[in-house]
């Protein structure tokens, strides 16, 4: 757990914190919009390095980021291609992950295994309103496992998974199909082949493969399981929430995996959303939809206890999304007077106050409450995404970050 110490102004040297043993740091951000919070992140970063952490994890697809980790290792490709290629949600256009993964290159390079630093997605190979066909998951796994199996007829077109009615619309869901059906029984299958035949397998390959292979069926069972859910007929409000937490049951067991691998060499750094990271249940409320889910940071702190610590995002004034001041009696206007930049402080300094109402859901902004606040270890607070952007804030956004 980290444990700030209680002080009447915000610190930006994580050296602040009194980290006591902390498998994962998960930092949110409030909004994906504000790009201030991945210059920050990466500020945080670089002296968690310093401090024993060895990867980081970020909302990203975990079988398309294994390209960007064999870059950030072993040099592998270009950084141009890892970026166009190893990431999801379009995050690989973000200048702001451009640096982290050219600076976590350079971090890299003459240093022996165990200190080297590795990057790591945690999503699902999918979005909220759409998911692809589980093809080339299924026949990667296939294929290292050796098994003659022909899965080209029960897949069928990959158009039909991928179009965005496969997820929105029970009834042109193919997720409840007998193929579907069949392709999880066989995945299953293939999931204990894959660790019944794992001493010969990583005898004659070597376990970095073995762990690829797993990766990419884990990924395939996820996109059956996100598809089957799909199907299911039920009201607006509970088909999303239901989707929802099967996305964040895979991320959580996306994180859960990637510190099983990490568990030796050190801690990982987790940055995503808040809803996504948040100890307490997510919700979101808009028109008559009332949406309401565990994300993957109630899931992993529910099992790792204090081992999870959890960073609330707060966001002052954005001019990338249009956010005006805070009020002075919300929580985020209590933070704001309190910091010109951004800065670190727990939440239990945080004053009783009210939530924000000024967001609109284009921002993809969702305010703090009291309930997160309470179950938050720290809050990062961001008083102007503009202010840590300036010349004036360099030294902020890792003046050692250079382009390969």
């Amino acid at each position: 757990m980290v444990q700030l110490r209680h002080m009447r102004h915000m610190r930006q040297d994580i050296r602040d914190l009194t980290i006591a043993p902390c498998d994962v740091l998960a930092l949110g951000e409030p909004t994906h919009q504000e790009p201030a919070f991945g210059w920050v992140r990466n500020e945080l970063f670089v002296q968690l390095a310093e401090r024993g952490f060895r990867s980081i994890a970020l909302e990203t697809d975990r079988v398309a980021a294994l390209i960007v980790n064999d870059f950030v290792q072993e040099g592998i490709g270009s950084l141009d291609t890892v970026m166009s290629e190893g990431f999801s949600h379009g995050f690989g256009d973000l200048e702001t992950n451009r640096r982290l993964i050219a600076w976590m290159r350079d971090h890299n390079q003459n240093r022996p295994p165990e200190e080297c630093l590795a990057f790591h997605g945690f999503d699902a190979p999918l979005e909220n309103a759409g998911a692809p066909s589980p093809r080339r998951y299924l026949e990667h796994a296939r294929d290292y496992l050796r098994l003659d199996l022909d899965l080209a007829g029960l897949l069928g077109d990959d158009e039909r998974w991928s179009r965005t009615e496969a997820v929105m619309d029970p009834a042109m869901s193919i997720g409840a199909t007998p193929e579907a059906e069949r392709l999880r029984l066989i995945a299953d299958d293939m999931l204990t082949l894959l660790y019944a035949h794992a001493p010969e397998r990583t005898a004659a390959a070597s376990h970095a493969e073995w762990l690829r292979a797993k990766t990419h069926l884990t990924a395939g069972l996820g996109l059956l399981r996100y598809h089957k859910q799909a199907a299911q007929h039920l009201d607006l409000s509970a088909r999303l929430s239901r989707l929802l937490a099967v996305r964040d049951a895979l991320m959580a067991q996306n994180l859960l995996d990637i510190r099983s691998d990490e568990g030796r060499r050190g801690a990982t750094l987790v940055f995503a959303h808040n809803l996504h990271l948040q100890r307490n249940q997510s919700s979101w409320h808009q028109a008559d939809m009332d949406v309401t889910w565990s994300g993957a940071g109630t899931i992993v702190g529910s099992m790792l206890g204090e081992q999870y610590t959890f960073v609330a995002g707060s966001l002052g004034r954005s001019e990338a999304i249009g956010l005006r001041d805070p009020e002075p009696d919300t929580y985020e206007g209590f933070l704001q007077s309190r910091t010109s930049t951004w800065g670190l402080t727990t939440g239990t300094t945080v004053a009783p106050a009210r939530t924000r109402t000024d967001t609109t859901p284009r921002q993809g902004y969702i305010p703090l409450d009291r309930t997160t606040l309470d179950r938050a270890d720290a809050v990062l607070h961001i008083s102007d995404g503009t202010a840590v952007l300036t010349p004036s804030q360099d030294g902020l956004r890792l003046a050692a970050l250079r382009e390969q």
